[in-house]
């Protein structure tokens, strides 16, 4: 199964982790990512601290807990390879089709994927 299906049938809780320049780690709650044509994958973010960081350090990791009891799941290591503001790709992309609200920009930031491992456990 790809990771796009993967995503598309599996529900669960998804943490994204970054760090800054210095080091400094942040982690935040993140919906399942986007699949691109070309391959890449995608996440929505406001301009946050995740965003931040990424503007200096484009290293991030998604772990992803599915739904149920256990530890099933996947660890993604995360590239980033540009991002996108505001764009229609990002409207066309938003699961939740609500208004924006407070005129705040969104960013479409595009990952490629550098490593996939179980939740728990490790696979060299």
């Amino acid at each position: 199964m790809s990771l796009k299906e993967y995503f598309e049938t599996t529900n669960g809780v998804g943490v994204l982790s970054t760090a800054d320049s210095d080091g400094k780690v942040d982690a935040a709650i993140y919906a399942r990512p986007h699949f691109v044509d070309d391959g890449t994958m995608a996440f929505i973010m406001r301009d946050r601290l995740t965003h931040h960081n990424l503007q200096s350090n484009p290293h991030a990791t998604y772990l992803f807990k599915e739904e149920g009891s256990g530890y099933r799941g996947k660890r993604l290591f995360l590239y980033k390879v540009g991002e996108e503001q505001n764009s229609e790709l990002l409207k066309s992309l938003r699961r939740r089709k609500t208004a924006y609200g407070n005129g705040e920009d969104r960013f479409l930031v595009f990952f490629k994927l550098d490593k996939e491992r179980p939740l728990v456990g490790d696979v060299k």
